[in-house]
């Protein structure tokens, strides 16, 4: 890029010229600074107008989620929950693994919120590839972002192939339970299905990373479920807070709560004998021993937080 020529501009008759205090200009790093944004944007914008960027088998679009699907969430995870990421470490730097996560909060922030964690705080910047609800690939649109943001559907071939490539898989075994339950019930985990996480684990031989989330339970406090309605529109649950539906679209912004999120201990599947996946005991017992990790730092943390909304 050529710098400009600066051609001072010659008051006009009987008009006095003014001078810019040096402090309000902007500083060169500054100047700089937005010009390589400017730069980058108009590079990413000729990148996809001609096609010039890559798509995984499961349609992950790598370019698009970096520069359009993360940038609107870390206001909110900077600034609106204040996330406190601890355990960062216990993440691996490369190759395949499964975070297994506690699910709550109405809508599933959480997830996104654990994402965002994972890719911004994690030194390698890992992209979490999460198994989601059918439900979710069949909503217009909202399927087909998360399908270029890297998730698939919860089921053990897809986990599978992508945990044999290395990547970071997230899975959130309690489901609508979980995500659905009343106010009353925040903090309690629900019943981690019958397992399958824990069998594809076993079978790739990758660790399971336990992941604790406190925060989202807080931010949209589940009073009651309209279930006629529900059914109408095909949902598990319809919600009603103490804001939604009273207030519209305005009851939606969700309560500005303080969040932790934990990444505990990895539990090594590496030794196990072949065909270990097929044992119902021990996909069992590995499904209580990461269920009961994951519950026990919930108490934790949450005897740690002075403040729901503080901190």
């Amino acid at each position: 890029m050529t710098e400009a020529q600066i051609i001072p501009l010659r008051p006009r008759h009987g008009q006095h010229r003014t001078t810019t205090p040096i402090d309000s200009a902007p500083a060169p790093e500054e100047r700089d600074d937005w010009e390589q944004q400017l730069a980058d944007l108009l590079a990413f914008l000729r990148r996809r107008a001609t096609g010039d960027y890559e798509v995984d088998e499961f349609g992950f679009d790598r370019e698009l989620t970096e520069n359009l699907f993360l940038p609107p969430l870390r206001p909110l995870y900077q600034k609106w929950f204040r996330v406190e990421t601890i355990g960062i470490h216990n993440v691996p730097s490369e190759g395949g693994a499964l975070v297994v996560a506690n699910h709550s909060g109405t809508l599933p922030l959480d997830a996104l919120m654990t994402a965002l964690a994972l890719h911004d705080e994690h030194p390698s910047g890992r992209h979490l590839r999460m198994l989601g609800a059918d439900l979710v690939f069949r909503l217009p649109l909202i399927g087909t972002l998360a399908r270029k943001a890297g998730h698939t559907l919860a089921c053990n071939p897809d986990a599978e192939r992508l945990l044999s490539s290395g990547e970071l898989v997230g899975v959130w075994p309690e489901g609508f339970k979980g995500i659905g339950k009343p106010f009353r019930d925040r903090y309690k985990l629900q019943r981690f299905g019958r397992g399958g996480f824990v069998s594809a684990a076993l079978r790739t031989g990758v660790p399971i990373v336990p992941c604790s989330i406190v925060g989202a339970e807080e931010i949209y406090p589940m009073i009651g479920d309209i279930k006629p309605l529900a059914r109408l529109l095909g949902f598990p649950y319809f919600p009603v807070t103490p804001f939604f539906p009273l207030f519209g679209l305005l009851g939606a912004v969700p309560l500005p709560s303080k969040w932790y999120i934990e990444f505990g201990e990895p539990v090594s599947t590496a030794d196990y004998e072949p065909g270990a996946a097929d044992d119902p005991m021990l996909v069992f017992n590995l499904t209580d021993q990461v269920r009961e990790t994951i519950q026990q730092t919930l108490y934790r943390l949450l005897t740690q937080r002075r403040n729901t909304f503080l901190g």
